[in-house]
């Protein structure tokens, strides 16, 4: 093949060279089926950064084939989101008023930086970084995001007039409102928010009864969303309730938007610095998360970093076209998932027939009342709470609990950023509480066998002068005092104590602190005349030691495991002491 031929075959992504053609039906069919299904989401998601209703459809073209183009997930759909759009106005509303260019172009601005952050922690292969957050840490951050969300959309919903999104705005304004009756926006829109909330579960079960299939009468409830704002659009026209002051999308720029090259100035690029570095962060650790998901239900694999790379490539496109920070949807990938999707070929085609649809009927929306987009934000914002994972975490560890309910009180109260800064905080408070508190078990053989466990759970052998102790923890210098204060106990009480044996099949790195700290121990137990012995050290532990000053000056021996130890020291004490008190454990006790 000649030289320009095999360039632009590395130009195409690997999926489309090997698209096997008995999936291109499907994936026709589900591009089409997700574009009308994700239409009133599109729409309400700008309306939830604060942006122009259109822009959420403009960013669900190129930038969706963008990433299609280079992502590695098969089925993940990136497109306007709620958290992403969340997060843009609570960051942007301070600083410009939603609506006005300024806004538009600091939105813009938001979406490049993420993009290019994304793009270089690609480059970097730093998609590791997604595990930075801890999964409580993630769902109670995406929980109190979700309570934020019904916050600012609640005035919509309502109809309020008030400009502010704070409780005690919210409440004065409502209020006011109650005192002269609910108006036709407020009726709308919680009618619509019932619909939505009850519909869904009401509506699939009476087709279910009536015989349908479960699965066409699942795709029949997706559909809910589209049927309700097209009869709340009918009430507001055969009504003319906007001239009654009702508020609705207005009149949508006819045909596709034209690209718009720009570069954030100097003022721009220091407010949004960090908020960039946010919403780059969530994004990943949530597009990755999704990706994984989905790999997993469908024996695929993907890369991290090529996640990274697509999610960077969607938002940089999203800044010249469009105007908003995209991500991976959850509810989006999940449409596209039910629709029978099989490749990104899917998303390509949602994106085309998105195009049609603003090029061809943008008119159709300019009657959409901003009430019934707020109510199915909402109803999409209820689902994002997920109380049962607190509740799991809190039962399971009430240390993951409670960075999980700081995270969320911290997002509500304090703010996005504060939020998850503290949920991060948290996470890491407990990794180094843990790390510095070592779990150190006093070993003996149990009779008959070469295995060894704790002496506080089984009836085991041990030598009336030697002790073994198991470190279950790497040593750093955060539990050097931990590992000192247990040797002086154990010294306390056994005054005979002739050899200590650190058992250190757990320890996977010792560090200078660390290492200095062993030979500190060394030398005390040696002038008491008490030798030092490790056991069971790992290979690049192993190495690492054979170098320090500890190996020339170590008073014991390494033995290769914890029972050669316990045959050559019990020469030295024959006798063995085997507790009567203590019950067997079961097996896999430690």
């Amino acid at each position: 093949m000649p030289a320009p031929g095999r360039f632009l075959l590395r130009l195409l992504p690997g999926w489309i060279l090997r698209y096997p053609r008995q999936r291109l039906a499907e994936d026709l069919v589900a591009g089409l089926i997700v574009a009308f299904l994700a239409l009133p989401q599109s729409l309400a998601y700008a309306l939830l950064a604060g942006l122009p209703p259109q822009v959420g459809l403009y960013v669900s073209i190129l930038p969706a084939i963008a990433y299609a183009w280079v992502g590695s997930s098969m089925v993940q759909a990136v497109g306007p989101v709620a958290i992403t759009a969340i997060m843009t106005y609570t960051v942007l509303q301070p600083l410009a008023t939603p609506g006005t260019p300024e806004y538009a172009g600091l939105a813009a601005s938001l979406a490049l930086l993420s993009g290019v952050l994304l793009t270089i922690g690609s480059l970097l292969r730093l998609g590791f970084l997604s595990q930075l957050l801890s999964r409580p840490v993630i769902q109670g951050f995406i929980s109190g995001s979700a309570v934020l969300i019904l916050l600012s959309q609640s005035r919509h919903l309502l109809g309020l007039e008030s400009g502010s999104d704070s409780w005690p705005g919210l409440w004065a304004a409502l209020l006011a409102q109650l005192a002269g009756g609910l108006g036709p926006a407020a009726l709308i829109g919680l009618v619509a928010l019932a619909v939505l909330a009850l519909g869904r579960t009401l509506l699939e079960h009476a087709l279910v009864r009536c015989g349908m299939a479960a699965a066409r009468a699942k795709f029949i409830v997706r559909l809910l969303p589209l049927m309700v704002i097209a009869a709340a659009s009918a009430v507001v026209l055969h009504f003319n309730l906007e001239a009654r002051g009702i508020a609705v999308v207005g009149p949508l720029a006819s045909g596709l938007p034209d690209f718009h090259w720009f570069l954030p100035d100097h003022a721009s690029l220091g407010k949004l610095a960090v908020p960039a570095m946010l919403l780059a962060l969530v994004g990943m650790v949530q597009n990755i998360a999704m990706a994984q998901a989905l790999a997993i239900k469908r024996h695929e694999r993907v890369d991290a970093n090529s996640e990274l790379l697509g999610l960077g490539a969607a938002n940089m496109v999203a800044a010249v076209y469009g105007g908003m920070p995209v991500g991976g949807g959850v509810s989006r990938s999940a449409l596209n998932v039910a629709a029978g999707a099989q490749s990104p070929l899917a998303s390509i085609v949602t994106a085309a027939t998105m195009g049609v649809i603003v090029y061809a009927l943008a008119s159709f929306f300019s009657h959409l009342p901003l009430a019934a987009l707020a109510a199915s934000i909402m109803v999409a914002a209820f689902s994002m709470i997920d109380l049962k994972s607190w509740r799991e975490a809190w039962a399971y560890d009430r240390a993951d609990g409670l960075a999980w309910l700081g995270t969320a009180g911290g997002v509500v109260f304090l703010g996005l950023e504060r939020g998850i800064g503290l949920g991060i905080m948290l996470s890491l408070t407990t990794l180094l509480l843990r790390a510095s508190t070592p779990h150190i078990a006093r070993l003996g053989r149990i009779p008959g066998s070469e295995h060894f466990r704790n002496t506080d759970r089984h009836a085991v052998e041990t030598l009336p002068e030697v002790v073994f102790l198991r470190i279950d923890e790497s040593l750093f210098f955060g539990n050097q005092s931990a590992v000192e204060a247990r040797i002086a106990s154990e010294l306390l009480e056994t005054p005979t104590l002739r050899h200590v044996v650190l058992v250190m099949s757990a320890v996977n790195r010792v560090d200078t602190t660390a290492m200095e700290m062993l030979c500190d121990i060394n030398r005390d137990l040696d002038e008491r005349q008490i030798h030092l012995h490790l056991a069971e050290v790992k290979g690049p532990v192993h190495d690492r030691l054979h170098h320090s000053r500890l190996w020339p000056a170590l008073s014991g021996q390494v033995f290769l495991s914890v029972n050669e130890a316990f045959e050559k020291l019990r020469l030295a004490a024959p006798r063995l002491t085997v507790p009567a008190n203590k019950a067997p454990s079961p097996s896999w006790h430690p």
